[in-house]
């Protein structure tokens, strides 16, 4: 039987429409739901002190939620100013604090623009500000995602993400399904199959458990021709990916994924939804 993992990417509309107001309380509310897992969103900053990212640790731990935190969009591992890029360097610096605070295993990091520079050169720009990232933290125990991208000038393509995570072990992979189908313009996930090669091609290139219990993130995403757009609901049926042929694919390969969803306020609803369609296949 499959040992996925559940959970919302931040705070649901309907968290607040209860009456909560503080992520302290998100990871009761989200056990109370089924749910297993739960992405600390510090997009634009990590902005809370020690007392309240220690608080949200101490919850999760004691309703068994699994942590991680998405580090800042302004990180920029391919930036070409340099002084710029290496400013991400403590930004990464902070949110490993951060994440040892809230008991996370995992951060994830966005890739950065592709658009100015060949994308070789951007590949090797990340690879350099990482290198110097763990050169200045040291033997970290959390993971250090590289996060695949929805944007068609974004670097961040699913060979791209292993290319990176190749150069050192605390390098991981995080697999954006919605992203990844929101670059190949609504082509990359069209049956279980689909799904299936891109564990296969994370196990060839990285090893069989990195496969396995890959960290993920999933919503249905707008495009255009350009990429992503923004972020949707399970309800909309015009934009993909579906989720039901990755369920079977996490079945039939008894798979252990975490995975976050990120849809547009109904985070929570729609990984119970994921959760429900694994069960459902098991």
């Amino acid at each position: 039987m499959a040992n996925a993992k559940f959970g919302p990417g931040g705070n649901s509309e309907s968290f607040y429409a209860a009456g909560h107001k503080s992520t302290v309380e998100a990871p009761a509310w989200v056990a109370a739901r089924g749910l297993d897992a739960y992405e600390y969103e510090a997009g634009n900053g990590i902005s809370a002190g020690e007392a309240t990212l220690r608080a949200i640790g101490d919850a999760a731990r004691k309703h068994g939620i699994l942590m991680s935190l998405h580090t800042p969009y302004f990180i920029s591992l391919s930036g070409v100013e340099e002084e710029k890029r290496l400013k991400s360097i403590s930004y990464i610096q902070k949110s490993l604090w951060a994440a040892e605070l809230l008991g996370a295993d995992t951060i994830v990091i966005h890739c950065g623009s592709a658009a100015k520079i060949s994308r070789a050169e951007a590949v090797s720009l990340a690879i350099d500000t990482l290198e110097k990232t763990i050169e200045a933290v040291g033997d970290t125990p959390i993971h250090l995602g590289i996060e695949t991208m929805g944007k068609i000038n974004q670097l961040g393509t699913l060979e791209e993400v292993v290319e990176i995570c190749k150069r050192d072990p605390h390098l991981y992979p995080v697999v954006d399904f919605g992203h990844m189908n929101a670059r190949a313009l609504g082509g990359y996930y069209t049956d279980v199959d689909s799904y299936r090669r891109t564990f296969d091609y994370i196990g060839r290139e990285l090893g069989d458990e990195i496969a396995r219990t890959l960290h993920c993130h999933f919503s249905k995403i707008e495009y255009t021709n350009a990429g992503e757009k923004k972020h949707l609901t399970f309800a909309d049926n015009e934009f993909g990916p579906r989720f039901e042929p990755l369920a079977e694919a996490i079945v039939k390969e008894g798979l252990a994924p975490r995975i976050i969803c990120e849809s547009d306020g109904t985070m929570a609803e729609d990984a119970l939804y994921m959760k429900g369609c694994v069960e459902a296949l098991s």
